[in-house]
């Protein structure tokens, strides 16, 4: 059974309910300085192949740019991204196109950095973005060494070429975080800020992308044509942008920001906020079928052996969380964050972060080194640790991660 379905329709009209893009006004408002900024100009995309990487190319590629160079681990991933580009005629691709598969941390990205810096426009997507990516103190090390040391590594080598603009994703989860996910993010924020007074940095906190890679949702697809079945949590709700208003998002904060600026959507809670539930089941309508709830995950596995290409029904294991580091409920800023609602008609800005001195933060950056080079550490350690540097980090830790779910 192969499903075909057009996913960016399902997503206006069901998941953020919105026909045209939140970003619209302000992309349209912002028009002329967006061509000045970007006319002839040098830009650099790490992570450029996963999906919020891949819509800020689409986006950048609406304005005249000079150069592009996009890297990404996916090899795959960036062979996909060229030939969608290629096989469009709405995006002005640049004469100096290129693609690299590899790890922004490598010795290999440094040599062609600087065989090709400067560049006017650093937009870093690579990050360890699931909260299920903390299971034991191995994934949680891989985790913090992607969002945290490989970042304050590419900070020391910008401030060699210095861009006009640096701009680096978070998430929603570094408020108030509660997973080490969230909490590496806000890490990385705090150490961002701290170069802000160098460099022109920005961020932006992220709803959800709907649909976008590794999400439950887009696994929802994937289940489908593969016959299985399906588990989804009852009680999470969650904010939702399309993956062309993160890469339009990311586009503007990576132009118009301005340096210490983190960037996030004007979404409100009893508007946008949708559960996990209520798109399962509007996902299966859409398709025209109905959930057949089971009772258990072995009861969904053996009722979706009796599949076939005639069913009306599809089974469905509805449970409540009880994993480690899932929030119930999104927010966007914390309580004495400064908040600027003006500045874009759908864009919040949070103002004058907490910024640490560098040599305070290279000094908790050379402490995480050596704790993971130690070979003793614990998760539980670095919980601890980053408890200390993050105050407003209250770990949810329930001894179960999302590894255990269908």
């Amino acid at each position: 059974m192969q499903t075909i379905i057009d996913i960016n329709h399902f997503i206006s009209r069901y998941v953020t309910k919105r026909e045209v893009s939140l970003l619209r006004t302000d992309l349209e408002k912002e028009l002329d300085a967006l061509r000045d900024k970007l006319t002839g100009k040098k830009v650099l995309v790490i992570g450029g192949a996963g999906t919020i990487g891949s819509y800020y190319i689409k986006a950048l590629l609406k304005y005249r740019i000079k150069s592009l160079v996009v890297v990404d681990i996916n090899e795959n991933g960036l062979t996909e991204l060229v030939r969608d580009l290629r096989s469009s005629s709405v995006y002005k691709i640049p004469d100096e196109f290129l693609t690299y598969p590899m790890n922004f941390g490598d010795r290999v990205f440094g040599k062609m950095f600087r065989s090709l810096a400067p560049f006017d426009i650093v937009a870093n997507f690579a990050a360890h973005k699931h909260v299920r990516s903390e299971k034991d103190i191995f994934s949680v090390e891989a985790m913090i060494e992607n969002n945290v040391l490989k970042a304050q590594e590419l900070l020391e080598l910008l401030l060699q070429y210095p861009p006009e603009h640096f701009f680096c994703v978070s998430t929603d989860k570094a408020a108030n975080p509660v997973n080490i996910m969230g909490a590496s993010k806000k890490l990385m924020e705090e150490l961002i800020m701290t170069y802000s007074g160098k460099l022109k940095i920005t961020t932006a906190r992220f709803a959800n992308v709907a649909f976008s890679n590794g999400s439950l949702p887009l696994g929802f697809i994937e289940r489908l044509n593969k016959r299985q079945p399906w588990a989804c949590p009852r009680d999470i709700r969650r904010f939702f942008v399309s993956p062309e208003e993160s890469g339009e998002l990311c586009l503007l904060a990576s132009v118009l920001g301005e340096s210490g600026d983190i960037i996030f959507p004007k979404l409100n809670e009893q508007r946008d906020m949708i559960s996990f539930e209520t798109i399962a089941r509007d996902l299966l309508s859409y398709l025209g079928l109905k959930a057949d709830e089971c009772n258990s995950e072995e009861e969904a596995r053996q009722k979706a052996m009796l599949l076939n290409d005639s069913s009306k029904s599809w089974p469905v294991y509805f449970f409540n969380s009880d994993t480690s580091g899932e929030k119930s409920y999104e927010e966007f800023y914390t309580e004495g964050e400064i908040i600027d609602e003006t500045r874009f008609s759908n864009l919040g800005v949070i103002k004058n972060s907490k910024k640490r001195e560098i040599q305070e933060m290279k000094e908790i950056i050379e402490r995480l080194r050596a704790l993971f080079d130690s070979g003793s550490v614990t998760k539980e350690t670095v919980v601890e640790i980053l408890r200390e540097w993050l105050p407003g980090f209250e770990h949810m830790e329930k001894g179960k991660g999302l590894d255990s779910k269908m």
